[in-house]
C-alpha cells in the first residue's frame, strides 16, 4: 500500500486533448509513486470549494510529470482549471483508488465512456510501454469523433503492442471513420469482444452507464462478478 503524498505541485504544460478536454502535467518535488489507474485529489487556489478528485492519466512509466486530465464544463472548478497557465502551482493529494491492473490476467477489456478514459490510458500506456503481454481490448463509447479522447495516443499504441485493439462505438460517425454506431451493448461486446468469458473487464465512466455495463456483463454474457472492476466518475 503506497503511503499518500500531499505536496504542492507546478504545471509544467498544458495539452488539449479535444474542444472540452486538457491535460495538465505537472511538475512534482520528487518522483511520482503510484500505481496505472489509480486517482489524485486536486486543490485550487480559493479553498474547499474547488477541490476534486481526477484520475491520473499518465503511466507510471512517464516519470517526468503527474498528468491529469479534465472535461471542461461551466462549473466554477472547471473555470478556474481551464484559466490556470504552466509555471502556476496547485496542491494535490495522491493516490487513491484500486481501480489497478490485474498483471496475472492474460486478456482483458475495457468498456468505456467519454472522460472514463483516463485511468484507462494510464494503464494502457503502462502495459505498452512494459510489454506486459497482456491481450487488451477497449470499447469506446463517444458521441462523435471530435469527443474521442487520446485518439492519437491510442492510435501509437496499437501501432507499436500488436495486443491492442481499439474498437470506437459512436452515436454520431463520419464518412471512412471504423466505428459500430450506436451504444455498447450485448452485440456490440459479443462483436468486438469475441472471447469474453476468458476476460477480465474493467468499466470506466459516468455512474449511469458503469451500472448498465455492468447488469449487461452480469444478466445478459454471465460474466462472473469477480471478473468485473468498476471504476465512477461522479460529476464532472
Amino acid at each position: 500500500m503506497r503511503k499518500l503524498v500531499k505536496t504542492e505541485a507546478r504545471i509544467k504544460e498544458i495539452i488539449r486533448r479535444n474542444y472540452n478536454v486538457k491535460s495538465f502535467r505537472l511538475e512534482l518535488p520528487q518522483e511520482p509513486d503510484f500505481k496505472a489507474g489509480q486517482f489524485l485529489e486536486l486543490e485550487l487556489a480559493g479553498g474547499q470549494e474547488l477541490k476534486k478528485y481526477l484520475s491520473i492519466s499518465s503511466s507510471p512509466t512517464e516519470k517526468c510529470y503527474l498528468e491529469f486530465t479534465k472535461k471542461l464544463t461551466q462549473s466554477d472548478f472547471s473555470r478556474a482549471l481551464d484559466n490556470l497557465k504552466a509555471g502556476d502551482r496547485v496542491s494535490i493529494q495522491y493516490p487513491f483508488g484500486k481501480f489497478i491492473l490485474d498483471e496475472n490476467s492474460p486478456k482483458i477489456a475495457f468498456l468505456s465512456g467519454g472522460i472514463g478514459i483516463t485511468p484507462i490510458r494510464s494503464i494502457c500506456k503502462y502495459a505498452v510501454d512494459k510489454n506486459l503481454g497482456i491481450d487488451i481490448v477497449l470499447v469506446y463509447s463517444n458521441r462523435s469523433v471530435r469527443d474521442i479522447v487520446f485518439k492519437d495516443d491510442f492510435d501509437a499504441m496499437q501501432k507499436s503492442y500488436p495486443l491492442l485493439r481499439v474498437a470506437h462505438v459512436l452515436c454520431e460517425t463520419e464518412p471512412g471513420f471504423k466505428c459500430t454506431v450506436g451504444l455498447i451493448n450485448s452485440s456490440v461486446i459479443r462483436n468486438e469482444v469475441p472471447d469474453y468469458l476468458q476476460r477480465k473487464f474493467y468499466l470506466c465512466g459516468p455512474p449511469q452507464m458503469v451500472e448498465a455495463m455492468r447488469n449487461i456483463l452480469s444478466a445478459e454474457l454471465k460474466v462472473d462478478s469477480e471478473k468485473i472492476v468498476m471504476e465512477n466518475f461522479q460529476g464532472y
